[in-house]
């Protein structure tokens, strides 16, 4: 049994938890083992992601004046909350790949910044921070890369009119 000081200090870490981060997953964890909470907690630490175990009325002390308000419907049952620390993507990542194995983590609800997500699918499958910056970075070159292709192109033009000459001649 918390004393009231205890429960002060879990609200206290996660209202400074949920005041950083880019989003959260709210996921009912009723039924999974131990073990299965071990590898959970592993997967999470490995991904970045702050995963904690939290009674319901103390989870939505932790969420009020935060992005994640828009939670507090959803914090019945026993709730494990995740917040990605720096990829908005990360927590309804671990999660969402944890659920397909263990059918018994269901997904309650996911929040990017104050926007509650319908669908855990639309927000775990957006690019990490590299890939964005790969899928921007390819977008940025192609007209770079056209550009240089049409300056190059009179010359590679001539080359090819000068060699079909020469095997016209030669032949």
């Amino acid at each position: 049994m918390l004393n009231l000081e205890e429960k002060k200090a879990i609200v206290a870490d996660l209202n400074a938890v949920a005041a950083s981060a880019p989003s959260a997953v709210a996921a009912e964890y009723r039924g999974l083992t131990v073990s299965e909470m071990t590898e959970l907690r592993s997967k999470a630490r490995e991904a970045g992601v702050f995963l904690k175990v939290v009674k319901n009325t103390l989870a939505r002390r932790a969420v009020e004046g935060t992005e994640y308000e828009c939670l507090k419907d959803s914090l019945v049952g026993p709730i494990i909350l995740a917040f990605s620390s720096e990829e908005p993507a990360a927590a309804a990542r671990v999660v969402k790949d944890f659920s397909k194995e263990h059918d018994k983590l269901v997904v309650k609800a996911a929040a990017l910044g104050s926007t509650l997500m319908e669908d855990i699918d639309k927000l775990a499958k957006m690019p990490t921070r590299d890939e964005a910056i790969s899928m921007l970075m390819s977008v940025m070159q192609a007209p770079i890369s056209k550009l240089v292709r049409t300056i190059a192109e009179p010359n590679n033009k001539m080359v090819r009119t000068i060699a079909a000459v020469r095997d016209s001649k030669s032949a």
